[in-house]
Formats: C-alpha cells, sequence, structure tokens
C-alpha cells in the first residue's frame, strides 16, 4: 500500500466542497493510507472557523496524523538552508520532511512550495 501525505491545501478544498479534491482522495481511500503531517492541522485550526470545527475534527480522525521529529526537523532545516533560490516557508519544510523520512508521497495543490528533488509528489488540481 502507498503512503500519501495530504497537503494542508488539498484538506481545506476537500472540507469546502471542492468536487477535485473530494474526487481525488475518494481515488486513493481504498488503495493507500493517508496521512498528514501535524503541521497541517495546525494550519488547519490556524484558518478553520468555529462552524467548520466539528467537520474539521472528523476528518483529522480519519488521518494518520504524522508526527514531528527531530529527524524530520533536521530535514526540513535542511531544506531550508539548501534551497537559497526559493522563499520557502518553514511549515512547507517540515511537511516535505515529514513525506521524505515517511517515504510518502507528497499530494499537494501547491507545486512551487515543494521545489525539494528528493521528495514523490502527485499534484491535485484545485479548481473546479
Amino acid at each position: 500500500m502507498n503512503t500519501i501525505l495530504i497537503d494542508t491545501d488539498v484538506l481545506i478544498n476537500f472540507l469546502r466542497g471542492k468536487e477535485k479534491a473530494r474526487d481525488f482522495l475518494r481515488s486513493i481511500v481504498n488503495e493507500s493510507v493517508i496521512c498528514c503531517s501535524t503541521i497541517t492541522v495546525a494550519e488547519l485550526y490556524a484558518g478553520m472557523r468555529l462552524h467548520e470545527a466539528e467537520k474539521t475534527a472528523a476528518l483529522l480522525d480519519g488521518l494518520q496524523i504524522i508526527d514531528c521529529n527531530r529527524q524530520i526537523a533536521e530535514k526540513a532545516g535542511s531544506y531550508k538552508t539548501s534551497i537559497k533560490n526559493q522563499k520557502l516557508d518553514l511549515c512547507d519544510c517540515i511537511i516535505a520532511a515529514t513525506a521524505f523520512i515517511s517515504n510518502a508521497v507528497l499530494a499537494t495543490g501547491n507545486d512551487k512550495h515543494y521545489p525539494m528533488k528528493d521528495i514523490k509528489k502527485t499534484i491535485v488540481p484545485m479548481s473546479d
């Protein structure tokens, strides 16, 4: 079974009822271990409206959440310092490092946020 790490943007679009995000998640649910980073959990809760709390919690309850550990943090720091021509967000570096260390495919709609050459990615179209 493949492990797929879902980026925050895909989950936000799913929660907002975007068809392409729903279709993507439905297409992988039976053949993959679906997970996200604890950073994604923080990003979701940072932007969540009060009326979205129950739906957000239910979605996260169905995912494997991968904690940030020292190995992930070190890899994220390495990304941040080695890719100098990009304005990389540290949270994106941690998410990418989580995918790398977990040997997961990163599913994202924001390919530009992840210029790392050593991670496996799948680009999820976001516009309906």
